[in-house]
C-alpha cells in the first residue's frame, strides 16, 4: 500500500508534485531527424532487454546498482521531448508520473529532498516511467561556496537525487533545454543521451500535415505544406502554434461556416506571428534601453576639495593674522 505522502504526491488534489498521465500519443505522432529516432529505438531495445542483460546474463548479480535506465532528452524548445517520453511509456505499457518540480518546491520550502524520495518511490510502486520536465532546474551544478542557505538546499537536492537515480531500478527521463547547466556528476549516471534538433526541411513538412486532421480541417487548394516548410526554419511546437493560429484566423473571418478554409496566407501570416513572438522573448529588457548621464566627476570632487580649500585659507589667514600680530608686538618692544 502506498504511503499517505506518495498518496497525496500522486492523489487527485488540485496543487500536484507528480501527476500521472496514460499515454497515448506514440512514435509515429512525431516527426523526428533520422539520427534521434536511432537513438530513441536503441534506448526502446536496452529497456526491453533489460531483464535478459541483469537477469537471465547475471549482470545484476556483479552490478547491484546503478540497473536502472536514466535517458537525457536535450535539445530546443518544440523539437518532441515530451511527445518522445509519453512515447516510450506507451510503447512499453507503463504510465508516465510527471514531475513538477516548481511546484515542489513552492509547497514545501526546505523539503524538496523529501518530496524527490517520494516521488522514485512512487514510480517504483506504480512500474511507471519517471518524467522530470525541465529537469536543469533540479539537476543543476552544485555550488563551492555554500555562501547562502539556497546553496546548501540546492546541494542537498542534488545529492539526494544523484542518490536516487543511483538505487532506482527503473526508467528515468530528464528533458531539457539547458543540457549545460547539469551537474557533471549526471553524465554519469544518465545511461543514454538524446539530441533533438531543429527539424529539417522535409521534417517540417511532414509536421505541417501531421497537424491537420486528414478530413474535417478545410484547406483551401492553395496551400502547400512543402513552400511552408521550405520559407520557415521553425521547430514542431511553433508549427503547432501557427496551425492554431491560422486556424483561429480563418475561422474569425466574415460570412457562413460552410464556407470557411484556412488559405496559404492564414499559415504564412500566423507563422510570422510565432517568429515576432519569439523575436520578443529573445530581447534583453536592457538592449537599447537609454544609459543614465554619467556621474559628473568633476562636480563630485570640486564639491569635495571645497571644504579643504576653505580649511586651507582659513590657516592662511589665520597665519597671515599671527605674523601681522608678532611684527606688532615687536615693533613696540623696540620702541
Amino acid at each position: 500500500m502506498a504511503s499517505p505522502l506518495i498518496s497525496f504526491l500522486t492523489g487527485l488534489g488540485s496543487r500536484r508534485v507528480v501527476e500521472t498521465v496514460i499515454p497515448v500519443r506514440t512514435l509515429a505522432d512525431v516527426v523526428l531527424p533520422p539520427q534521434t529516432r536511432r537513438t530513441l529505438e536503441q534506448a526502446l531495445a536496452e529497456v526491453r532487454n533489460h531483464n535478459l542483460i541483469f537477469s537471465r546474463w547475471g549482470l545484476g548479480e556483479r552490478h547491484v546498482s546503478g540497473r536502472g535506465l536514466a535517458f537525457n532528452f536535450a535539445g530546443p524548445p518544440g523539437t518532441g521531448k515530451t511527445i518522445c517520453a509519453e512515447a516510450i511509456a506507451h510503447e512499453l505499457g507503463r504510465k508516465l508520473l510527471v514531475v513538477d518540480y516548481a511546484e515542489a518546491e513552492s509547497m514545501w520550502v526546505g523539503e524538496t529532498p523529501k518530496n524527490i524520495v517520494a516521488t522514485f518511490r512512487a514510480a517504483a510502486e506504480q512500474n511507471a516511467v519517471l518524467f522530470f520536465d525541465e529537469a536543469d532546474a533540479i539537476a543543476t551544478r552544485r555550488s563551492t561556496g555554500l555562501t547562502l542557505p539556497h546553496d546548501r538546499g540546492s546541494n542537498l537536492t542534488v545529492n539526494v537525487l544523484l542518490r536516487e537515480l543511483e538505487a532506482f531500478n527503473g526508467i528515468v527521463i530528464f528533458a531539457t533545454n539547458l543540457a549545460a547547466n547539469f551537474d557533471p556528476a549526471f553524465e554519469r549516471r544518465i545511461r543514454t543521451h538524446v539530441l533533438f534538433e531543429m527539424p529539417g526541411v522535409a521534417e517540417r513538412a511532414q509536421i505541417w500535415e501531421l497537424q491537420i486532421h486528414p478530413k474535417k480541417t478545410p484547406l483551401s487548394p492553395d496551400v502547400d505544406f512543402r513552400r511552408l516548410a521550405a520559407r520557415y526554419a521553425v521547430s514542431g511546437g511553433d508549427i503547432k502554434n501557427a496551425v492554431i493560429k491560422a486556424a483561429a484566423a480563418a475561422a474569425a473571418e466574415p460570412g457562413p461556416d460552410l464556407g470557411k478554409r484556412i488559405f496559404q496566407r492564414h499559415f504564412e501570416c500566423a507563422t510570422e506571428d510565432v517568429l515576432a513572438a519569439k523575436a520578443v522573448m529573445q530581447q534583453s529588457l536592457f538592449t537599447g534601453a537609454a544609459l543614465s548621464p554619467p556621474e559628473p566627476l568633476s562636480l563630485w570632487h570640486n564639491a569635495e576639495a571645497r571644504p579643504r580649500a576653505a580649511i586651507y585659507v582659513a590657516l592662511g589667514l589665520a597665519g597671515t593674522a599671527l605674523v601681522a600680530a608678532l611684527g606688532a608686538v615687536a615693533l613696540v618692544l623696540l620702541r
